[in-house]
């Protein structure tokens, strides 16, 4: 069965020629060809002026940091860890020049993007995401495979597990600058004041004995 969905246009595109892009009605459940990744998570159809947001993960956004707990040196200083920037590298990689088919699965009205479940060669492309670390699971929409996929990155401390990393859904309520000129210390302030902790080094954090002067 094919639906008719109408589907929103990515603020400031333009095409070819140019020209700013309008809303598109896409007239099938599916949308098939060639895509540019936006984010981590996201992608953007330029024949249908469309973006599809990958079904089930979430990611960092462009200008987001997390932090590296390890020590190098003498230094205290976290080193600093472009999380969203290598996300969307990831995804970029995954979709290389393959044409990418996504099932649409919601629309929902005012939705900046589409949600659908995306494939490459295939493969896919949110699994992918999670398998490499750079990606979690959503609470509200996961598919079988998904959890033990991140589990298991998570147990590696690929990607963004190997990292201080806020949330990215408490990053977009907390962060004000969100451009990509964003400097780290701005997230290691939202760190500091923090509601979740996502990532495994919080865990180790609080297992360190207690520092005493000698």
């Amino acid at each position: 069965m094919q639906l008719a969905i109408a589907a929103p246009c990515l603020a400031g595109a333009t095409d070819a020629a140019g020209n700013k892009a309008r809303p598109a009605r896409v007239r099938a459940a599916t949308i098939a060809g060639g895509a540019a990744v936006i984010d981590g998570h996201t992608l953007w159809f330029p024949r249908e002026a469309v973006m599809v947001r990958l079904a089930g993960i979430d990611s960092c956004e462009p200008a987001q940091w997390s932090f590296d707990p390890t020590a190098y040196g003498s230094r205290s200083v976290l080193k600093p860890v472009p999380c969203g920037a290598l996300a969307k590298a990831w995804l970029k990689r995954a979709v290389g020049r393959r044409q990418v088919v996504c099932t649409i699965s919601t629309s929902a009205a005012g939705a900046a993007a589409l949600t659908g479940l995306c494939a490459a060669a295939g493969q896919d492309l949110a699994l992918l995401m999670l398998q490499s670390g750079w990606a979690r699971v959503t609470a509200s929409d996961w598919r079988p495979g998904y959890l033990a996929a991140q589990a298991s990155a998570r147990a590696a401390r690929y990607g963004m597990w190997a990292t201080y990393v806020l949330d990215p859904d408490e990053w977009r309520g907390k962060a004000v600058d969100k451009t990509l000129a964003r400097l780290p210390v701005a997230d290691l302030n939202l760190l500091a004041e923090r509601e979740s902790e996502a990532s495994p080094p919080f865990d180790d954090a609080r297992k360190l004995p207690a520092r005493t002067d000698r």
